[in-house]
């Protein structure tokens, strides 16, 4: 079956079109400034990519503007919507509702609202992809697939917070994580690239891009993630700062004459390694002014590194032990000095990275030496390819 993949931002929409039986795609693209002026990317496989810049005025026509192009004549891939089995939908938050994926009805519409309150910029956009796609394609299956739903696995030693639990029991604060897709997408890769069942394994997972976490999947299951409520907590990011004393929100409040929001808004978007280093929240602008002897660029990205290897080491000891370790997203899967710098850290776990094998840009490999203790893996996620599996599957 045919399975259109959908991912609404507050402003755009990527989508797929993946064929479930091969898992090849036939078609992606991607729709920017909603709202504004619009700009489509549409790229069936095999050609090049098609640019247009249709009005966008909101995500109802930018979705009719993507099947207009998936059934068009010249640059389409298949001859009508009737050839679409299913929609797979993205959806940042579930809650505790939501373990697993799920077929959308009316009542999970009414949840995933619910969960608004937890990621009031992402759920709303979903749910704006979800109610456009029930409008322009009536009857068809959809299903939502949640960044948080892997981690619900997590024991309450993992995801509750040393708060007064009431605040967990009257509005649901605890660790949730994210990246949820990608870590269970590359978690069974890294088994199956082993030869191994995942239920066999322990395995670390770092996600690292300019929204960066870690997840410790054991046997299978994930344990522990770093992001916690929000996507703020954990490691040093592109523009987050991660992981801090809380009281600093009300020092630099007072001494700024800030509002909390506004310190809020420091600290997702003014900080990680862009604020440290005052240069970019691209760690390839970071790491070419280190070179050329930015004290503060070098700063952040050590400050990164050592964030990821204390995590690592954390995993690893709550876990009893780790089989493998895999590198992910765009800074995971192309900067070999990154993984090699936080693998220089592990050597106490037996780990070895293996210079030549770490010479991988974005491809599938082992990049451990041969008497690693801890196998090593550089892994490209796929998140759009787990939304049409774990579609495919419900259907």
């Amino acid at each position: 079956m045919n399975i259109l993949v959908i991912n609404c931002g507050s402003s755009s929409l990527k989508y797929q079109l993946i064929d479930s039986a091969s898992e090849k795609v036939l078609a992606k693209g991607l729709c920017e400034r909603i709202g504004i002026d619009g700009a489509l990317t549409h790229q069936p496989a095999g050609k090049e990519k098609i640019k247009l810049t249709p009005a966008m005025p909101d995500h109802t026509v930018a979705i009719k503007l993507v099947l207009e192009q998936l059934t068009d004549a010249q640059n389409g891939v298949v001859k009508s919507l009737d050839e679409i089995s299913a929609v797979g939908h993205r959806v940042v938050h579930g809650g505790e509702k939501f373990t697993s994926s799920c077929i959308i009805t009316d009542e999970v519409i009414k949840e995933i609202e619910a969960c608004n309150v937890f990621a009031p910029l992402h759920n709303p956009a979903c749910l704006i992809g979800i109610n456009a796609c029930k409008e322009l394609m009536p009857g068809l299956p959809m299903v939502a697939v949640f960044d948080t739903a892997f981690h619900q696995t997590m024991p309450a030693k993992a995801y509750l917070y040393a708060l007064p639990h009431e605040y967990y029991e009257k509005y649901g604060i605890r660790r949730y994580g994210f990246h949820g897709t990608s870590h269970q997408f590359v978690s069974a890769k890294t088994a199956e690239i082993l030869g191994k069942k995942p239920e066999d394994l322990k395995i670390i997972v770092c996600h690292l891009g300019n929204g960066a976490s870690l997840s410790a999947v054991k046997y299978g299951k994930c344990i522990d993630t770093s992001m916690g409520l929000t996507p703020l907590e954990g490691l040093v990011m592109g523009t987050r700062s991660g992981d801090l004393d809380p009281a600093i929100l009300e020092f630099i409040a007072n001494q700024e004459n800030m509002t909390l929001g506004e310190v809020m808004d420091i600290l997702n978007k003014k900080s990680g390694v862009y604020g440290l280093s005052g240069v970019s929240s691209d760690f390839r602008d970071v790491k070419a002014a280190a070179d050329e002897g930015n004290k503060w660029a070098a700063y952040a990205l050590e400050v990164h590194r050592y964030r990821v290897a204390k995590y690592i080491g954390a995993y690893a000891a709550a876990m009893n032990g780790v089989d493998a370790i895999a590198f992910t997203a765009g800074l995971g899967e192309n900067d070999g000095e990154t993984r090699a710098e936080i693998c220089g850290y592990l050597g106490y776990l037996g780990a070895k990275i293996d210079e030549e094998r770490n010479r991988v840009h974005g491809e599938e490999a082992i990049i451990s030496a041969d008497d690693s203790k801890v196998k090593l893996l550089c892994v490209p996620t796929n998140e759009e390819l787990m939304i049409a599996r774990n579609t495919a599957a419900l259907l």
